[in-house]
C-alpha cells in the first residue's frame, strides 16, 4: 500500500485527485489533506477517506475541523504543511501558488515522491529545489499534462547533464480561448471570456494564465528545471486539438510524442502508480474514426507573455520568481475587476523592467524577491486603477 498525502485537496487537481484515489483504495491510502478554503469540503473528504492528519491556514479554521471530526491531528499554515509533506510517500501538491514552495521543499528534503501540479514554487525556487534534489533521493513526477509528457517522452534517455541526446523540448499549447484574435478584439475581452477555456477545466487562475499564453511561458521555466534543458531548446507550439501533449526531439531525428484526449485523471494517475500504470483509460483515444491534429507557431506579438518568460529564464536568478510573483498579483487583479485582461502582462513587463540580476542563495532571499515584486506589481496596478 502506498500512502498519499494529498495538499490542496478542494482545488480542481485535488478533487481529480479524489477521483484517481477512489478507483485505487486496494493500491493507494490517502493518509494526509491540506486546504486553505472550502472547510466544509476538508472536512468531507477527511470522513470518506478517513484521513487524520490535516493542515488549514488558521487556528480558527483548526477548532472548526477538531470540532467536526474528532481525534484528528490538525496543524497550521507553512510549518503544518512543511509536517505532513513528510509523513507520505508521494505528496500531491496542488496548492496554488508561491504558496506551495513548502510543500515541494519538505517533500524533497524528506526523499518522498513529489507529483508537482504547482508550477509556479520550481519555477521561483529552481536553484534551491535543485540543492534539494541533489542532496537525497527525492524525485519529481509532474502531474500537469504537457511535463507528465515529456516525463513519459524522455524515459529512454539517460539522465546525462544537459541531456546531449535531446535536441528540444516541443510544449503544445491549446491557445487558450483567444487564438485568432486581432489586437483590437482583445483590448475588449471580458472575464467571463477568459475564463471560457475551449479544451481544459482549470481553476480561475491557470485558465486566465492560459488566456495570455503566461502559463506556456512559466511551463517553458518549469520544463528548463525538471529535465536539464536550456530553455533555448524548449519550443512552444499551438495545438488546438489538445491531443498531442507535447514532444521531445532527439539528435537522430526521432520525434517523441504522447497522446491522449484531455483528462488531468491520466497524468494524476501516472505520478501516483509509477511504475504500475493504473489501467482506468483515462484520456483513452479511439482511432475508428477521422483525428485531424494540427499545429502553428504561436503569435507572440499578440501574446507578448511567451517572450518575457523566455527572457526571465535566461537571465535566470532570481527573475523567474519576479515574473512569477507579478503575474500572481496580476491575474488576482484582473479576477476582482481591478484592471483589464490587456493589463496583466503589461503589469508583468512593468515589474521585470525593474529588476537587477540577483542570484538565489537561500530562502530568505526568494522571499525577499517574491515580496518586492508582488509590491512592485500592487504599485502598477493601483496606479491602473486611478487612471
Amino acid at each position: 500500500m502506498r500512502t498519499v498525502a494529498l495538499m490542496g485537496a478542494t482545488g480542481s487537481i485535488g478533487t481529480q485527485t479524489l477521483d484517481v484515489l477512489r478507483r485505487e483504495r486496494d493500491t493507494l491510502e490517502l493518509v494526509a489533506i491540506s486546504g486553505s478554503t472550502r472547510l466544509e469540503q476538508l472536512i468531507d473528504i477527511a470522513r470518506e477517506f478517513h484521513v487524520t492528519q490535516l493542515c488549514v491556514s488558521n487556528d480558527s479554521d483548526a477548532a472548526t475541523v477538531r470540532d467536526a471530526l474528532g481525534n484528528v491531528h490538525v496543524v497550521v499554515g507553512d510549518s503544518g504543511l512543511d509536517e505532513l509533506s513528510r509523513n507520505a510517500d508521494v505528496v500531491v501538491n496542488a496548492v496554488l501558488g508561491f504558496a506551495g514552495l513548502p510543500v515541494t521543499l519538505a517533500t524533497l528534503e524528506a526523499n518522498h515522491r513529489l507529483a508537482l501540479a504547482n508550477k509556479e514554487s520550481l519555477i521561483a525556487a529552481a536553484p534551491l529545489v535543485e540543492q534539494v534534489r541533489r542532496r537525497g533521493s527525492g524525485e519529481i513526477v509532474p502531474i500537469d499534462s504537457e511535463h507528465c509528457a515529456l516525463h513519459q517522452c524522455l524515459a529512454g534517455s539517460p539522465a546525462q547533464p544537459g541531456r546531449p541526446d535531446v535536441r528540444r523540448l516541443l510544449l503544445t499549447a491549446s491557445g487558450g480561448p483567444f487564438r485568432g484574435y486581432s489586437a483590437e478584439q482583445l483590448a475588449h475581452v471580458s472575464k467571463a471570456d477568459a475564463l471560457n477555456h475551449p479544451t481544459w477545466s482549470m481553476g480561475d487562475k491557470i485558465t486566465i494564465d492560459s488566456s495570455t499564453l503566461m502559463n506556456k511561458g512559466l511551463e517553458v521555466l518549469e520544463a528548463a528545471a525538471l529535465f536539464d534543458v536550456d530553455v533555448e531548446r524548449i519550443d512552444v507550439v499551438v495545438h488546438p486539438q489538445s491531443i498531442v501533449h507535447s514532444m521531445v526531439e532527439y539528435v537522430d531525428g526521432s520525434t517523441l510524442a504522447q497522446l491522449s484526449n484531455p483528462d488531468m485523471r491520466l497524468p494524476i494517475a501516472y505520478a501516483l502508480g509509477l511504475p504500475t500504470r493504473f489501467a482506468h483509460g483515462w484520456g483513452r483515444l479511439g482511432f475508428d474514426e477521422a483525428l485531424t491534429l494540427s499545429f502553428e507557431p504561436p503569435d507572440v506579438k499578440l501574446f507578448p507573455a511567451l517572450n518575457l518568460a523566455y527572457d526571465a529564464g535566461r537571465r535566470g536568478g532570481a527573475a523567474p520568481a519576479w515574473l512569477s510573483a507579478a503575474n500572481e498579483v496580476a491575474v488576482d487583479a484582473f479576477l476582482h475587476d481591478r484592471i483589464r485582461w490587456n493589463d496583466i502582462v503589461s503589469v508583468v513587463a512593468s515589474v521585470l523592467d525593474d529588476y537587477v540580476d540577483d542570484p538565489l542563495v537561500n530562502l530568505e532571499a526568494l522571499r525577499d524577491n517574491d515580496a518586492r515584486a508582488r509590491a512592485l506589481a500592487r504599485e502598477r496596478i493601483d496606479r491602473l486603477s486611478h487612471e
